[in-house]
């Protein structure tokens, strides 16, 4: 009998979600002294900066030492350098929506938002990478709690903004 992965998939999307709005508002709840979006952009993308890093310093590992791949071959279906990679492209695709809503999200909201949403933003994608190895419907939380925490923040500071 298969067992669903939805409910799994939910719950991850679910946590993701309260984290979203944790991460855009504590700052702001919590009164943290105002950063200029200038001087805090560069700060938010640190952190996303260096698990990119990571991920294509990874899949680089991954090539030097497999014969099989060394000369830009594609990676084997359910291989652990496919994971990588799809992980890698969701990663490009979810900081590529953070360059898009941050900076409209730090000149609103405040500069510690942009910085909480950097810091949140790592932590979530090792645990989507880490949850793509582990079990696919492990990296739901991973997902969702990037993807949420840029989205409420985008939403949030429209509705402040209007």
């Amino acid at each position: 009998m298969l067992r669903s992965k939805r409910p799994q998939i939910l719950t991850g999307m679910a946590l993701g979600a309260l984290w979203g709005v944790l991460v855009t508002g504590l700052p702001q709840w919590l009164g943290l002294p105002y950063i200029p979006a200038p001087i805090a952009l560069p700060g938010a993308f640190l952190a996303p900066g260096l698990v990119l890093a990571l991920l294509i310093g990874r899949l680089a590992q991954r090539r030097f030492f497999d014969y099989a791949i060394i000369d830009g071959q594609p990676f084997s279906p359910g291989s652990g350098a496919e994971t990588d990679q799809r992980v890698l492209t969701n990663t490009l695709e979810q900081l590529v929506l953070a360059l898009v809503l941050w900076p409209f999200a730090a000149v609103t909201l405040g500069g510690a938002v942009a910085i909480a949403l950097g810091l949140s933003f790592a932590l979530m994608r090792v645990l989507f990478w880490a949850g793509y190895h582990l079990s696919p419907p492990l990296r739901g939380l991973g997902f969702a709690g990037t993807f949420y925490p840029t989205v409420i923040a985008g939403v949030w500071a429209l509705a402040v903004w209007l």
